[in-house]
Order: structure tokens, then C-alpha cells, then sequence
């Protein structure tokens, strides 16, 4: 049965979602804060994070990071649930990591279609450069059938510059997206992470797609661009 985390601090709302998952056939955890969400997460792994943006004490969107950031569980889908309408906020957190947002009021038809459809993408979602293909479901990297060693940050990286082709990054923009704007780390690790990611990337001649923008940061590119 497919277990959906659903964090929200409104009973009322929690319940209402309960009834709605469970006529879809999904069971429903649910926790009223951050704190309540990271230790239900320390010991059972749902199939997709519902999170409430507006939360007492931490926000959603911290819990999204440290869901990110976190090496087993970094590839879980989340949904977040947002009374904030304004697309800054809407970008702010797809960009902290969000699969797709619904804003509140919502309709549970519309919360089940939503994240049926997140679950079908999560399965369906292979990341591919050339011959290489990232799968986010097993975190395992391959080209040409051959595996493609990386540590959990460098995975993170080229996950992200895959999920974000053609675009610069800053490194600052980096740290946030990948290691998280909480955590206090210099600018050129960056740097180290980007040169073991070439490494890895070098037997399969596809180090050259990850490219500096001098005075800008990095982007990657396609193979043969």
C-alpha cells in the first residue's frame, strides 16, 4: 500500500486528507510539526511527502531541505501545500527541492490526482545525458551499462544539473540547492565536488558537459553541445 507523510499542524485538514487517501486506497501518516515529521522519518520511509509550508516553530520548507539533504532520503517525492499564491513562492519552493505544490483551498480529487501523478513521475523519472541515465527511485547512475561510481553529494550535484540543463548556477545558488542555505560551508567546496563529479564523468568522456561560466559558476550542458 503506498504511505503518504502528511505534515500539517490543522487537525481538521488532516482528517479531511485521511478520508480522501484512504478511499484511494494509500494509508496516511501524519505529523503536526517539523519535529514530529523528522522522527517519524528516522524510522519508517513513506512513499511521498505532503507538507504544509506555514508550520509552528520551523517552516515546511526546512523540512524539505533536510529532507534533501539527508542521503537516504533525499529521493523522496514531496508535495507542497501552500496558501501562498504568489509565483516567488511558488518557484521558492520548487527550487528548495519541491516535486509540485497545490495551493489551499484544494479539493481532494485534486490532491489524489496530484500526487498519483508525482508517484507516476518518481517511477518514470530517469534523468539522461547521452548514454548516461541517473534513476532517482534506485540512486543508481549508469552509462553504457556501466555504473558510474559517485558519493551521495556529487549524486545530489548531477542530479540537480540534470533536473536544471542550460542554466548557470552561482555557487552560492549551489550550496542552497544541494547542500542546503543552513549549512555553513565555504564556496570552493563547491569547487571539490564539481572536480570529483568530472572524474567520475571522465571514463565516459562526458566531464566536458559540466561547464565553468567564469565569473558566474557552472551549468551543464548537453553531450555535443
Amino acid at each position: 500500500m503506498t504511505t503518504i507523510l502528511f505534515v500539517e499542524d490543522e487537525a481538521p485538514i488532516r482528517d479531511m486528507v485521511r478520508f480522501a487517501l484512504s478511499r484511494a486506497g494509500m494509508e496516511m501518516l501524519e505529523a503536526g510539526s517539523v519535529a514530529e515529521a523528522e522522527h517519524l522519518l528516522a524510522v519508517r520511509r513513506p512513499d511521498l511527502v505532503l507538507l504544509d509550508w506555514m508550520l509552528p516553530e520551523r517552516s515546511g520548507i526546512a523540512l524539505l531541505r533536510h529532507i534533501r539533504q539527508h542521503e537516504g532520503l533525499s529521493d523522496i517525492p514531496v508535495i507542497l501545500l501552500t496558501a501562498l499564491a504568489e509565483e516567488a513562492q511558488r518557484v521558492q519552493g520548487l527550487e528548495a527541492g519541491a516535486d509540485d505544490y497545490v495551493v489551499k483551498p484544494f479539493s481532494p480529487p485534486e490532491l489524489i490526482a496530484r500526487i498519483r501523478a508525482v508517484l507516476r513521475r518518481d517511477l518514470d523519472g530517469r534523468l539522461r545525458l547521452g548514454e548516461l541515465v541517473l534513476d532517482p527511485a534506485t540512486r543508481q547512475v549508469e552509462c553504457e551499462g556501466s555504473p558510474v561510481p559517485l558519493g551521495p553529494t556529487e549524486f545530489r550535484l548531477l542530479r540537480f544539473l540534470l533536473q536544471n540543463p542550460n542554466r548557470v548556477y552561482s555557487r552560492g545558488q549551489l550550496l542552497d540547492r544541494v547542500w542546503g542555505d543552513d549549512v555553513a560551508l565555504e564556496e570552493r567546496t563547491v569547487d571539490v565536488s564539481v572536480r570529483r563529479l568530472r572524474k567520475a564523468l571522465a571514463p565516459f568522456g562526458l566531464d566536458g558537459c559540466i561547464e565553468t561560466v567564469r565569473g558566474a559558476g557552472y551549468r551543464l550542458v548537453s553531450a555535443g553541445a
